[in-house]
């Protein structure tokens, strides 16, 4: 990251476009989401975003036995429930029902995927794996970066 942290801030509005992207495809495909205006769509992104940020990792941390259980997939109920959140709270977004927000948050979640290496930044971090030479006078192997994986399907 560069240190006036263009880097980072591009990241998050690569992940706002693709977010929105999928609000909107969602929108678009799924029978039950709708939205007023584009400045509510706007609204709708920022929002999840935020949620994403702040609520996630608290509703993971509390349904994490659930989570393990599922392997992962109850992840997208989470993500459901924040979609179905947004569409209460915002005026001009609307969310008929679980099954609505299930499928719109699987738009944006596929998007986050798709477009991950696009977005790149937030949340990677690397770090040096050396293997270790059992005796004093070899030749010492060299060292290799390891990325580490960003596993969170977000909205």
């Amino acid at each position: 990251m560069s240190r006036d942290g263009s880097e980072g801030f591009s990241s998050i509005l690569k992940r706002w476009v693709v977010s929105g992207l999928g609000v909107w495809l969602g929108s678009y495909f799924v029978e039950g989401i709708h939205y007023e205006a584009n400045s509510t769509l706007l609204i709708v992104v920022l929002l999840l975003g935020l949620f994403s940020a702040v609520l996630k990792p608290i509703l993971v941390l509390l349904a994490l036995p659930f989570v393990v259980l599922t392997l992962g997939l109850g992840i997208l109920f989470i993500n459901a429930l924040l979609y179905l959140l947004v569409g209460e709270l915002v005026p001009g977004f609307e969310v008929v029902g679980f099954g609505a927000a299930f499928w719109g948050a699987l738009w944006v979640t596929f998007l986050n995927i798709l477009f991950g290496s696009w977005i790149g930044g937030g949340g990677r971090s690397s770090f040096t794996v050396r293997a270790s030479g059992g005796g004093g006078g070899r030749a010492k192997r060299p060292t290799r970066k390891v990325k580490a994986k960003d596993d969170v399907i977000d909205i």
